[in-house]
């Protein structure tokens, strides 16, 4: 299945709602891949409206690779939006093509993920599964993308030419409260090209996410896992707080527990897919500083 063209007129986000209504009422029923992310919080809380919660189900793929916090924002929001949820396993962690981690590891994901919530949508009679990829992601070097165009996956909020900056607009206004949430990829994106992915460094770098947030680390953050090092991405504005040397040791402290042998904290701060960087996927558009103890 071709990738739907993605609309550039100058709509504004307000229309680009009312057309995203109509496209969704215009369908039987929906299942949303809903992993509570800005993008499918919004998506799922347009959908519930727009047809009703006897149309539209919202399923979280549950594995390794997600955060327990991701699952809980998901919950949280379903409940408040009066949304039916389902909770799947994933089983990419079985699949050897996954755990070896190449530049096209999303592709196994996502191939896992539509095909158990594409059993579920035959089992329960409904009509198109959705999810939330987003006009700015088309630009990304996402993998994923294929499976999803080979298992017939719609994308409404790209169809329609939705951007990031739309989303938390509109969900913002409609109360949506991932609206001002950081994005979080999958804890596999952590780990750099060709490092097997395994429950053990997965785990080890969520225990060191969540330790930085109970700090009080906040904004965008990524613990990348280099081996017994970890190096540690933040919103610049954060850097500058955690930099001093009380507090970089309380930080270092932090990450050492949960289970790093040294600690890099990347003076070039947050940088989207910088993995991807270092593997030559994408072109790094920031600074070209070399990074400190890799």
């Amino acid at each position: 299945m071709s990738s739907p063209h993605v609309l550039a007129s100058p709509r504004s986000a307000q229309q680009r709602e009312r057309e995203l209504i109509e496209w969704l009422q215009a369908h039987d029923s929906l299942l949303l891949g809903f992993s509570g992310g800005v993008d499918s919080a919004y998506l799922a809380c347009v959908a519930v409206d727009a047809v009703g919660a006897e149309r539209f189900l919202a399923v979280i793929g549950r594995s390794a690779s997600s955060p327990a916090e991701q699952w809980q924002t998901a919950r949280d929001v379903a409940a408040r939006a009066g949304i039916s949820v389902l909770e799947v396993d994933t089983q990419e962690m079985d699949d050897p093509r996954y755990v070896a981690n190449p530049t096209n590891r999303c592709y196994f994901c996502k191939s896992e993920l539509w095909s158990v919530l594409e059993r579920v949508r035959a089992e329960r009679g409904i009509s198109t599964i959705i999810d939330g990829t987003n006009a700015d992601d088309l630009s990304d070097h996402r993998p994923g993308k294929k499976a999803a165009a080979e298992q017939g996956i719609r994308s409404p909020l790209a169809e329609l030419g939705f951007t990031k900056d739309d989303i938390r607009e509109l969900s913002r206004v409609r109360g949506i409260p991932t609206w001002s949430q950081p994005s979080s990829p999958c804890l596999s994106s952590r780990l750099p090209y060709g490092t097997p992915v395994t429950v053990t460094r997965l785990s080890a770098v969520e225990r060191a996410e969540r330790a930085l947030r109970a700090l009080g680390v906040s904004g965008n953050l990524r613990v990348r896992h280099h081996g017994d090092t970890a190096r540690v991405e933040m919103d610049l504005a954060q850097l500058e707080q955690w930099q001093p040397a009380d507090r970089s040791a309380q930080l270092c402290d932090a990450v050492r527990g949960a289970g790093f042998a040294h600690v890099v904290l990347d003076p070039r701060g947050f940088r989207s897919g910088s993995l991807n960087v270092l593997a030559g996927v994408t072109t790094d558009r920031g600074t070209s500083a070399p990074l400190s103890g890799t």
